[in-house]
């Protein structure tokens, strides 16, 4: 069974929630990510995606000066580098995440998992599989 840290993205770029979501949005336009995590590389304090900066900032009128804390997610979700996709198919499912970080045993970010990372391994494994089609059900 593949652990996660043989699967993420190790190329994580964490912003500052004191950073302007129009610096968010930038970032993630030129790093061409959906999600970023919100704090410093020992501590995440939340995350920021591209659905917040859109439903949280922009439908509500927030202009781009809008600060990152602002309209962040709250409650990071994560998962071990030493987790399975199973175990990791598990959590996204039920937090129904697309993007999940990943840290080490001291709780460092050390990487990202995207649903698209864990897709081809759960089909190896038929839970995993029918977890996956889970995780974007509609509420």
């Amino acid at each position: 069974m593949h652990q996660l840290k043989d699967l993420m993205s190790r190329n994580v770029k964490v912003i500052s929630p004191d950073m302007s979501i129009g610096e968010a949005a930038r970032q993630m336009r030129d790093g061409d990510f959906g999600m970023m995590p919100v704090g410093d590389a020992e501590h995440m304090i939340g995350t920021i995606s591209d659905r917040d900066i859109a439903i949280r900032a922009v439908a509500l009128g927030l202009g781009i000066e809008t600060k990152v804390r602002d309209v962040m997610s709250k409650g990071v979700s994560s998962a071990l580098d030493t987790d399975t996709v199973d175990e990791a198919v598990k959590i996204m499912s039920e937090r129904q995440v697309r993007r999940l970080p990943v840290v080490d045993q001291d709780t460092k970010l050390v990487g990202i998992v995207a649903l698209g990372d864990l897709a081809v391994k759960a089909s190896e494994s038929k839970p995993a599989a029918q977890a996956l089609s889970q995780i974007s059900r509609p509420s």
